[in-house]
């Protein structure tokens, strides 16, 4: 058997005005679970870069809006700078999508099937402050996915705390 030297071609997608928020990436054609959708493309910077940027675009009175991507603790993607379509995958609570990076290069793969007019969404998870409580990162980061599963946030919720014990209780 001949194996091809040819990439698969990649589902049809388009990019399209979402009822999560501004644009999003909705499928043209079913989309089989496992399948490599897309790559988050762009500028590859610093993590340091993307920290001095974010906090010079970060004004709490527009909201929070970024199109970074951290590769790893080093490398960051900016989408703003030539990427591609996967920028515009909105977050869900409950997505359809995940990300999987191999090798430097973050792909957007299909969770489970997807038909035709779905939009595309993963779950960010972004992270922030370990500070902040969950009513700080739905004020500050707000999710509009409307899933069953929303947390309200599209960061990554707070830890738990542990409740301490009152002084003389059983053990």
């Amino acid at each position: 058997m001949k194996t091809s030297l040819v990439a698969p071609v990649p589902p049809a997608i388009a990019v399209d005005r979402s009822p999560i928020q501004g644009r999003g990436v909705f499928a043209r054609e079913p989309i089989a679970a496992g399948t490599r959708i897309l790559e988050y493309t762009g500028a590859r910077i610093t993590s340091a870069e993307a920290d001095a940027s974010a906090a010079e675009d970060d004004d709490p009175a527009r909201g929070h809006h970024t199109l970074f991507f951290a590769v790893d603790d080093d490398t960051v993607i900016d989408g703003s700078r030539g990427g591609s379509d996967a920028c515009f995958v909105n977050h869900s609570c409950d997505p359809n999508c995940e990300i999987l990076i191999s090798r430097k290069r973050v792909y957007v793969h299909a969770q489970r099937d997807i038909e035709p007019g779905e939009e595309l969404h993963y779950d960010y998870w972004y992270l922030t402050d370990e500070t902040y409580t969950l009513e700080d990162l739905r004020r500050i980061y707000p999710c509009r996915c409307g899933s069953a599963a929303c947390r309200g946030t599209i960061a990554r919720p707070p830890p738990r705390r542990r409740r301490r014990r009152a002084e003389g209780a059983a053990e």
